[in-house]
């Protein structure tokens, strides 16, 4: 039986989540039919590897830290239930803190001023799972995520 972890990002204004779980797989959309992109992730022995849209993901379990690439750009996630870190890069990236309670996932992705607030189900997944799928959401349809400097 598939599992689903469904829910919104940024609120009202903001995007809906939705992925089914099978097994080491998570496959769903972030955003709707006309401005969504397509989630494909895969869970493996030594992180998370995958797809947003077009773009790769690839994160690995590293002294208990996942570490790795959405995109462009770096993130770095630490803990289970409540789960903290950063996508981006120092100067323009965003914090990470998200709190499991049960089967509710509810965190933040910036400041509170400019950043997004998240809230899913996770039916059986970890936090650190959904948080993962919040990330990658907002990576993929947040203008100012995946903007490089260079």
């Amino acid at each position: 039986m598939e599992d689903l972890i469904k829910g919104r990002l940024g609120g009202a204004d903001g995007y809906s989540i939705r992925c089914a779980i099978d097994g080491d797989t998570i496959k769903g959309r972030a955003g709707g039919k006309l401005h969504g992109k397509d989630i494909n992730l895969e869970i493996t022995e030594r992180g998370v590897q995958g797809t947003v849209g077009a773009d790769s993901v690839k994160i690995e379990l590293e002294d208990g830290e996942l570490r790795g690439n959405v995109g462009a750009q770096k993130l770095t996630l630490r803990g289970v239930d409540r789960v903290t870190g950063f996508i981006g890069e120092p100067i323009v990236g965003w914090n990470v803190v998200a709190q499991q309670t049960g089967e509710k996932l509810v965190g933040q992705l910036g400041s509170t001023v400019l950043g997004r607030p998240f809230e899913l189900d996770l039916g059986s997944a970890p936090g650190w799972v959904g948080t993962l799928v919040a990330v990658v959401a907002f990576y993929a349809l947040e203008p100012r995520a995946n903007v490089t400097v260079g």
